[in-house]
């Protein structure tokens, strides 16, 4: 597998060994390439004709890297990028603290943008069509509305839930871009890259069981990277091999497709109900789990590979998730297509 060659060592300060794996040019952001493509003209371009850039909306699951490549579009624009979430911005004048202190060119990362109430996406409007922030005073019949002009900026919004954005906001969004889950040689290369500057490298068969187990995701990558390397640590070895690599992984729950326990008990109780649709709320409290968090963190990449389905009644084990226990499907009739994958 090809190495990147030109890396830095991470330098330790006094006060801190932590390290960071993020990415800050294009050359070290693996995957995604056609979204990576399209952003390099689109940036390339306003920097030719010395505008801003239009408005970027970056969806899909999370751990894909929305928040790292937000960084890299502002390092290529050469601007500041100011970072918050939307859970944060509670009243219009949060927001208008946010947007009042922005500079001409700088980069608002809002994450997890779906969660804005109406009431701030209403301001969130003209300031990014118009660069405009309506604050009105008073109330009732002596109300005025104060318009202040903000500068220029670019508003990236990141979120897992795209369906949940109101047409719009949507809409105000001049580029929309969907992260996919990664190959495993993508990940296997980034685990290659983060290995190195965490000063304990992982050799190839290594890297590719841990991308292996990383379900299509650079942040569990890393997260399971870390954990191997101290497996590796307290047995006081130089690199990660693939025997440690495996034993660490077992022993962390992770099977080789990636699944924990809870994707585990998860696939389990959908098996159990024979063919019927399960809702989110029963699965929910059947797993003693927040429905967000199965939503979110868990059915994505189940759903992306096969091994559930959604229906109009609940969701359903298709035919993968029996054959990964071993199991007869059920044979009977239903008003939907329960195994078709």
């Amino acid at each position: 597998m090809e190495r990147l060659v030109e890396l830095e060592k991470m330098s330790f300060d006094d006060t801190s060994e932590e390290v960071t794996l993020r990415p800050s040019i294009w050359n070290d952001y693996i995957g995604q390439e056609k979204i990576k493509k399209n952003l390099q003209v689109f940036i390339k371009a306003c920097k030719k004709r010395e505008e801003v850039l239009d408005h970027i909306l970056l969806f899909g699951p999370p751990g894909l890297g929305k928040t790292t490549l937000s960084h890299i579009i502002a390092n290529q624009m050469e601007s500041s990028i100011k970072v918050t979430a939307a859970p944060t911005i509670e009243k219009g004048g949060d927001l208008a603290a946010i947007l009042t202190n922005l500079e001409e060119g700088d980069i608002l990362f809002i994450d997890e943008i779906h969660r804005l109430s109406p009431a701030i996406e209403e301001i969130l409007y003209p300031a990014m069509e118009d660069f405009r922030l309506d604050i009105i005073i008073g109330s009732g019949p002596a109300a005025q509305t104060v318009q202040i002009d903000l500068p220029k900026f670019t508003l990236i919004g990141a979120t897992t839930r795209a369906g949940m954005l109101s047409n719009p906001l949507r809409d105000r969004f001049g580029m929309h871009f969907r992260l996919n889950f990664y190959t495993d040689n993508e990940l296997a290369k980034i685990i290659d890259i983060a290995s190195i500057k965490l000063e304990k490298e992982s050799n190839k068969e290594a890297s590719f069981e841990i991308a292996r187990r990383s379900r299509g995701t650079p942040r569990v990558a890393l997260r399971l990277l870390k954990r191997v390397r101290d497996f590796a640590e307290v047995e006081d070895e130089d690199t990660i091999d693939l025997h440690r690599c495996q034993y660490a992984l077992d022993e962390l729950g992770i099977n080789d497709k990636g699944f924990d326990e809870m994707d585990l008990r998860l696939l389990e109780l959908l098996l159990s109900n024979k063919g019927k649709p399960m809702g989110l709320s029963t699965i929910a409290a059947a797993l003693s789990e927040d429905e967000g968090t199965l939503e979110e963190a868990i059915e994505p990449y189940l759903l992306a590979n096969g091994y559930i389905q959604r229906t109009a009644r609940g969701r359903v084990a298709t035919v993968k998730s029996y054959e990964l226990f071993r199991l007869t499907p059920p044979s009977q009739n239903n008003d939907i297509d329960l195994f078709n994958n």
